[in-house]
């Protein structure tokens, strides 16, 4: 779920990589002979890196399959083909765009009627290289928060390698030019909104304990143009054990509301809104998240709530005129109730429109409701199924929104969707692979507890079940993330073209069956979230839909802690393992870049009691010299200062000088991710589909 109003440039908090930003100080996490690769950006570390990246690359581009998948992982990456994501302001359509050319990318407009033909002309707005050749720094584009109704004024952030750490500036988009007398923000981990024309919210790091335990900041500060940020002034404050404060706007009723977000901890949070020079907290539940569409407050639920009299269901949709419930109204109207199946998604608003994604046994659907006559009317767009319909893009001073559709198979296309609810295709993506004969069915397996998990399987029709079917198994399974099915040009020239099936697993941690699905697999509770996916594969081995010897996994970040612990904890089921971006050593990951924000999913390793459910499963502390491991291959990048490299960089120094097969890559760029540039994302791809390829046929 989503944070539905929308926060400040670069300061969204996105639970499929775990969190925004934020990284505190590099500190070595075990007190072993790996612990100075904890010196991130160190020469000695570096030359390691190095050393482990010629052996990687030389070893995968030895193999004859590594140049054919590079090829088309980067033709997937660069195709003019590919749909341009559409950013919709002020009658014009933004988008952020990579290719050969352009490898830091140029942030681009068309106007909304050249969007929908078929060969639009777009005007650079910004040349992310030209500007990083300029400034001699490798800037990664990390996006552009611009103030409504008319969007001219613009806080562009930038990111030196990709990391989360950006600065910002202000951009004028009529003009095409950054302001040398506008707002500017050292390089931080920064959050800012508008609040006019002429004044911002702000939470930086400005020095002085500024910044929590988590390594993001605890103060914001109103600022005006014309005067030095020492000037601003600070209205809120908060304990330095929270997590984080980051500030943000809502656009609704005609009028900007500046809102700030006080994170107590990763799952909890008090939202507050700026009215006038006072800031005024909703009385709504900690864990839930709310959003404004015209006259309304439309509140996601969590956790049951009983207010004004009513009891409201966890994982329901509410909403109530938001004059009135700041006057102590609380007759709220619920907007969807969820079911044992069908769950809530994600939100989002237009001008008058709530935008709902539900799934209906890991199936998606999208429903708009308006309000009419005082009553919410619901109609669901149509779409076709075992895919996902979700919503591309809205403009909150518009009605009209943009929604696409991808499954497994089928290439993403493009609606707009008008005010009157009328779909009209706009883009359509050309297939990037040959998926005949594919077919996706949805399976369950049985986990240690008897509870039913589901996953999706790619494979081919008529496929014989005689276990020898190249097959790979991944899942997320944290933070409420639901691991649906879409369109991967990449994953389907490089694995299913090629004759390997695919298997998605929905388990518990994710978000496929609401917030119960998701607390299942908290804290103590972790452990079953790597029994599911235990038994995802043993259901498959057990089928003879693939053999150990034939199945691989793969996962990053929450994901690359899954299969590192599926790795110590079940080697025996696996012929390879691709751990990406991964947290690994749970007993010292509070002490590594943004992780003590982490502590309210998987508990803290300070506290005895749950140091001790930790241990059990912490990949780092349970591998062993004399087990017997399947070959896995470490990715991750260094400038990933959210997770960080140094979980992956002790577990495998650590597993290679047990004598265990391990291969090791880290891009120098890219930050939480694979990469900034086209090529270094094509490189990081394809050494992790050749050694899956090398390992698995």
């Amino acid at each position: 779920m989503r944070i539905l109003f929308a926060v400040g440039v670069a300061s969204v908090i996105t639970l499929r990589t775990i969190s925004a930003q934020g990284a505190a100080p590099a500190t070595p996490v075990a007190a072993d002979s790996f612990a100075w690769l904890a010196d991130v950006h160190g020469a000695k570390p570096m030359e390691w890196v190095a050393a482990q990246n010629k052996t990687t690359l030389d070893a995968m581009r030895a193999l004859p399959v590594y140049d054919s998948l590079y090829r088309r992982i980067l033709a997937a990456i660069t195709t003019p083909d590919r749909i341009a994501a559409p950013d919709p302001m002020a009658g014009y359509v933004y988008n952020f765009w990579t290719d050969s050319a352009h490898p830091r990318g140029i942030w681009r407009r068309t106007t909304s009627a050249a969007y929908a033909t078929a060969q639009p002309k777009w005007e650079t707005i910004i040349d992310v290289d030209a500007l990083a050749a300029s400034d001699k720094v490798p800037w990664a584009w990390k996006g552009a928060s611009c103030r409504p109704p008319a969007y001219r004024e613009c806080l562009v952030s930038l990111s030196r390698g990709g990391g989360d750490a950006t600065e910002v500036r202000e951009f004028d988009a009529k003009a095409k030019q950054f302001l040398a007398a506008g707002f500017h923000v050292a390089e931080a981990k920064n959050s800012v909104a508008w609040v006019d024309a002429n004044t911002l919210l702000i939470s930086t790091d400005f020095g002085d304990s500024s910044m929590t335990t988590s390594g993001y900041p605890r103060i914001v500060k109103r600022w005006r143009r014309g005067t030095p940020i020492s000037a601003a002034t600070t209205i809120l404050t908060a304990p330095k054990t929270d997590m984080a404060v980051f500030v943000g706007s809502g656009w609704a009723a005609g009028r900007l509301r500046p809102v700030v977000y006080h994170a107590t901890t990763f799952f909890e949070h008090e939202v507050l809104v700026l009215d006038a020079d006072s800031l005024v907290r909703l009385d709504i539940p900690k864990d839930a998240d709310p959003s404004l569409v015209a006259d309304q407050m439309v509140v996601y639920l969590r956790t049951r709530w009983t207010t004004g009299g009513h009891e409201f269901a966890e994982g329901s949709v509410i909403a109530i005129g938001f004059q009135a419930f700041l006057k102590g109204g609380r007759d709220f109207q619920v907007i969807v109730g969820p079911t044992e199946r069908i769950t809530v998604d994600a939100v989002s608003t237009t001008k008058n429109d709530v935008l709902v994604s539900l799934l209906d046994n890991v199936r998606s659907e999208l429903h708009r409701y308006r309000l009419v006559h005082g009553k919410w009317q619901d109609v669901r767009v149509p779409a076709p199924a075992l895919g996902t319909v979700s919503v591309a893009a809205t403009d909150p001073t518009s009605d009209t929104y943009y929604l696409s559709f991808s499954s497994f198979l089928q290439p993403t296309s493009l609606y707009r969707a008008a005010p009157d609810g009328a779909l009209h295709l706009v883009k359509q993506r050309k297939a990037m692979f040959d998926a005949t004969g594919l077919e996706v069915s949805q399976r369950w397996a049985t986990s240690a507890d008897g509870t039913k998990v589901p996953y999706f399987l790619v494979r081919r029709s008529g496929a014989k079940a005689d276990g020898a079917t190249p097959t790979l198994l991944t899942a997320y399974g944290g933070f409420q993330v639901s691991e649906l099915p879409y369109y991967s040009a990449a994953r389907g020239a490089a694995w299913l073209e090629r004759g390997g099936s695919l298997a998605l697993a929905n388990i518990r941690g994710g978000g496929e069956f609401g917030p119960a699905w998701h607390r299942a697999a908290r804290k103590e509770h972790r452990q079953r979230a790597y029994d599911d996916f235990a038994a995802v594969a043993q259901d498959l081995i057990a089928a003879q839909l693939t053999s150990p010897a034939h199945l691989g996994i793969e996962g990053g970040s929450n994901g690359g802690l899954l299969v590192g612990v599926a790795l110590t904890q079940h080697p025996e089921l696996f012929g390879a393992v691709l751990c990406e971006v991964p947290l690994l050593d749970m007993l010292g990951y509070t002490k590594l870049q943004a992780g003590a924000s982490w502590i309210d999913e998987y508990g803290d390793p300070e506290q005895p009691e749950q140091r001790a459910y930790i241990a059990k499963y912490s990949p780092y502390q349970n591998v062993f010299a004399d087990r017997k491991y399947p070959p896995v291959l470490f990715t991750t990048t260094t400038w990933d200062d959210r997770v960080g490299p140094v979980h992956a960089r002790i577990m495998a120094a650590k597993m290679e000088a047990m004598g265990h097969r391990v291969y090791f890559f880290e891009n120098v760029e890219g930050g939480h991710g694979a990469g900034d540039t086209p090529e270094q994302q094509a490189t990081f791809q394809s050494v992790g589909y050749a050694f899956l390829w090398s390992r698995l046929r």
